[in-house]
């Protein structure tokens, strides 16, 4: 890489953008242009400046990731973006490449990877972490149903038994709030109840 690469992120976590920072800062071809918290923050950024690569979290608080990663490819086609997750669940990591995103990465992922990343995509190759590429070679599973952070936080936890309560106490959020993700992942999971709602979740390797 010649030209400095122009590098933005976009994560509600400010432990993941400093973590990312502090490996990349050191890298000559790399230009940091800052980070956004949300998708809000993030296209106000662009409507002004774009940057050659783009780090998106795809589970944001505002939006989907997954669907800002679209919206911003609509608009700005010349950018490169890098999904960017905990989770290594092929129905992310596949909606994302299908909504434009050039690369996966997990957020385990040292300072040679992340730039092993950025010199494949300003490449114009596809990028997926070791992980992520092998959970794409496997056998599709069906049905996975597609769960936002809080969703997925929920079910781990029924999982392990806990009431609404608990989970609310766990999660520092309202028990009404839990109930509304508990019953929108019944729907989601086809479950009439929560044993079947964790037993199908068990069987996709969910939780």
């Amino acid at each position: 890489m010649n030209a400095k690469v122009k590098l933005f992120i976009v994560d509600d976590h400010y432990m993941v953008i400093e973590g990312i920072y502090s490996l990349l800062q050191q890298e000559a071809g790399i230009e940091w242009m800052g980070h956004a918290t949300n998708a809000e923050s993030c296209l106000a950024f662009l409507k002004s400046r774009q940057p050659d690569v783009l780090f998106m979290d795809i589970s944001l608080p505002d939006q989907s990731g997954i669907d800002l990663c679209k919206q911003i490819k609509d608009l700005y086609p010349g950018i490169f973006i890098l999904g960017l997750s905990t989770f290594n669940q092929q129905s992310f990591i596949q909606k994302m490449m299908e909504n434009g995103a050039s690369g996966y990465l997990l957020k385990n992922a040292g300072s040679t990877e992340l730039m092993a990343a950025i010199a494949a995509v300003m490449r114009g190759k596809t990028y997926l972490t070791h992980e992520a590429a092998t959970t794409m070679r496997q056998q599709p599973k069906k049905n996975i149903p597609m769960l936002t952070r809080r969703e997925l936080e929920v079910l781990a936890l029924i999982a392990q038994g806990m009431t609404n309560n608990e989970i609310a106490a766990k999660l520092f959020i309202a028990a009404t709030t839990v109930d509304t993700h508990r019953k929108s992942l019944l729907v989601k999971f086809s479950a009439k109840n929560t044993a079947t709602l964790v037993h199908t979740a068990t069987q996709l390797q969910i939780v």
